[in-house]
């Protein structure tokens, strides 16, 4: 499975530890490193970044649209986070806005599940798990002013906050885009609000946000982990019969 990191501010964090039964190959977009073709790749993995999915001149952004682009048409496991899940839209014909109007999403966020959820192969559990919760949504990380704010023509559409309605979505039947960070510690989240230059007060309620949260977010962060490389593994175990 292939990694391409954007940022180097934006690494794999705890997915590392939770990605099981694959080999992963980490690219670094950021430094000029070439991720190869789609059509070659068992799985892929687009982390975040602090640029946006239109700029034309940061190292990595136009390759890896084509990339995602690509790998959705091959039926690629594809993982998008944040940056990634933006480029994901963009590559597959949605639209993302800079700076959209309503504003910075930092903290925890209630990542609400659409009936669609149910049956995804990604998230559903996660979405049962809410509905028999009777909260019908999950609490994750969240660090973003950028958004997706139309998905492409064939997208589902499976989760929204209170903030942005494309939280989370599918393309075709093995591409995700999640805008929140299943992967992020607590101590990632607070180098990012030290990064983004919030103010101590700013900082320290998200802090406590994501550490009041934490528990849940390992857990649930780990099972979407776990879940995206069983789908990687079934890929690359039907290539290797072909």
């Amino acid at each position: 499975m292939t990694v391409v990191q954007l940022d180097a501010a934006v690494p794999l964090d705890r997915f590392a530890d939770h990605l099981d039964g694959v080999d992963v190959r980490l690219v670094r977009a950021y430094a000029g490193e070439d991720p190869g073709d789609a059509a070659d790749l068992d799985g892929l993995v687009v982390l975040g970044g602090n640029m946006s999915a239109h700029d034309e001149h940061e190292p990595g952004i136009p390759a890896t649209r084509a990339l995602l682009a690509g790998a959705a048409r091959a039926g690629v496991p594809t993982l998008g986070i944040c940056l990634g899940a933006q480029l994901l839209a963009v590559a597959t014909g949605g639209r993302v806005d800079v700076a959209a109007p309503p504003g910075r999403e930092a903290g925890i966020v209630d990542v609400r599940w659409r009936p669609e959820a149910a049956a995804d192969p990604l998230v559903g559990d996660l979405a049962a798990d809410a509905e028999r919760d009777a909260t019908r949504s999950t609490p994750m990380p969240t660090m973003h002013a950028d958004a997706v704010v139309d998905l492409p023509r064939n997208a589902t559409w499976l989760a929204a906050s209170r903030t942005y309605p494309y939280q989370a979505f599918r393309i075709g039947d093995a591409a995700w885009g999640l805008q929140f960070h299943p992967e992020a510690s607590p101590a990632l989240m607070d180098a990012w609000s030290v990064d983004a230059g919030d103010a101590p007060e700013e900082r320290a309620a998200i802090a406590e946000a994501v550490t009041a949260a934490d528990e849940r977010v390992r857990a649930d962060g780990a099972r979407i982990a776990r879940t995206f490389a069983g789908l990687v593994a079934v890929r690359a175990a039907e290539r290797e019969t072909v």
